[in-house]
């Protein structure tokens, strides 16, 4: 989600390893006026840069939420979220090995069943 991250930039320098699923992130509530269910939190740690893009870790646990994206690609690496494009009228389920690409200015609702966290580049 952009501008609600709380988290923590990670040393993550060539050749560095990082657990993506078992990394430790600090949480915050998601703004009140994204949440539309629930009381979710979010959190991201930023790994580092590859080719002049971010790379990090990024979780939200459950709850419905309102977004608009940035440019990203993601790979979920656990939990369960349905993410439904409102312009494109479009639901996607989400689950660990989905893979997605997202697209600056779409407006989606991201309904998460299992705290979801995602490695993305953006």
């Amino acid at each position: 989600m952009s501008g609600v991250l709380s988290g923590q930039n990670r040393d993550f320098s060539e050749g560095a390893e990082v657990n993506a699923v078992e990394l430790e992130l600090l949480h915050s509530p998601v703004p009140a006026e994204q949440v539309l269910e629930g009381a979710p939190t979010v959190s991201a740690a930023v790994l580092g840069e590859f080719e002049g893009r971010e790379v990090g870790v990024w979780e939200l646990t459950p709850g419905t939420v309102t977004d608009v994206e940035a440019d990203e690609l993601f790979v979920v690496v656990s939990g369960a979220a349905t993410v439904n494009f409102l312009d494109e009228d479009r639901l996607e389920h989400l689950a660990p090995g989905s893979v997605m690409q997202l697209k600056a200015g779409q407006r989606t609702v991201w309904t998460v069943t299992e705290t979801l966290r995602k490695v993305y580049i953006a």
